[in-house]
């Protein structure tokens, strides 16, 4: 009966050791990814002078706005930001319908070549980006869309929708065919059935891919930097507007790189509990 007793408190110390652990492990984890969104928020808020100090502080020694001032000010703001949104929300929705048509094909039917199709999307996922820069360039230019933002919409399509019909596919192959066999005996049409059965069960998958795709659209530079002139720029090639010949204003670019940052923070907030549920949906397969 000692025995027992003995072991038990050294029974409830180990979890609780292990738990502490983990615990530490995700609080260095979150420092680490938090620590650089900290800094250019810190940078946006002081003073440009102490920006560029070579010995800087960890906190903001004097709050100011002139910073946002600056970047509102340089070249224009607004342009940019409107072609950025702009190309990101239709790459988005051209994505998702022809994502999810691909994707469901691929998962519900049984077609000749439908293994060559999958290895061929996984084939163009592992291509580097930085490797289609010039054939993507000439095949623009041949085609008249060079420094035009349909050009820059097809370009983002083109490595967006593989990832897209990759995501979905995983989504919907979680999704028991017996659902949709189940309404279709009840009397249901396959589209029918699919809009009452299936697409439900798919939303939080849409918005998880969706918010996805807009982030990577959104944040794309090299590209947008060698397809588009400066009068049709995109915001993340607006920032280098802060960088000339006479140096780097590193606090004005901060200020606008925190003002790049709030549609995504925004997107993120309105669709966080749907953008929760699909990724814990397709981490499993049912």
């Amino acid at each position: 009966m000692t025995s027992m007793s003995a072991a038990t408190p050294a029974a409830t110390r180990q979890p609780r050791k292990s738990k502490a652990g983990w615990n530490l492990l995700g609080l260095l984890v979150f420092v680490t990814a938090g620590f650089p969104v900290y800094w250019m928020l810190n940078t946006a808020v002081k003073p440009a002078k102490d920006a560029i100090d070579p010995d800087p502080s960890l906190l903001p020694t004097g709050l100011t706005l002139a910073n946002f001032r600056r970047a509102l000010d340089i070249s224009d703001f607004w342009g940019p930001v409107g072609r950025s949104l702009l190309v990101s929300l239709t790459v988005v929705v051209v994505g998702i319908l022809v994502g999810l048509l691909a994707a469901l094909a691929i998962s519900r039917f049984a077609f000749r070549g439908r293994k060559i199709v999958i290895v061929g999307i996984l084939a163009v996922q592992m291509v580097p980006l930085v490797a289609m820069i010039i054939p993507v360039f000439l095949l623009l230019n041949d085609l008249g869309q060079y420094d035009r933002l349909t050009g820059l919409i097809i370009t983002y399509l083109t490595f967006i929708l593989p990832f897209t019909v990759w995501t979905l596919r995983g989504f919907i192959v979680n999704i028991p065919k017996e659902l949709e066999e189940a309404a279709m005996v009840d009397g249901c049409s396959r589209t029918t059935a699919f809009l009452r059965v299936v697409f439900p069960l798919l939303a939080p998958g849409l918005v998880a891919t969706s918010v996805y795709g807009f982030i990577q659209a959104w944040n794309e530079y090299l590209y947008a930097l060698m397809l588009m002139s400066q009068k049709n720029q995109t915001a993340t090639v607006w920032l280098g507007n802060f960088t000339t010949k006479h140096g780097t204003e590193y606090a004005p670019m901060m200020a606008g790189s925190t003002l790049m940052a709030v549609p995504i923070v925004v997107l993120f907030l309105l669709v966080q509990r749907k953008m929760a549920a699909g990724l814990t949906a397709g981490a499993v397969k049912g």
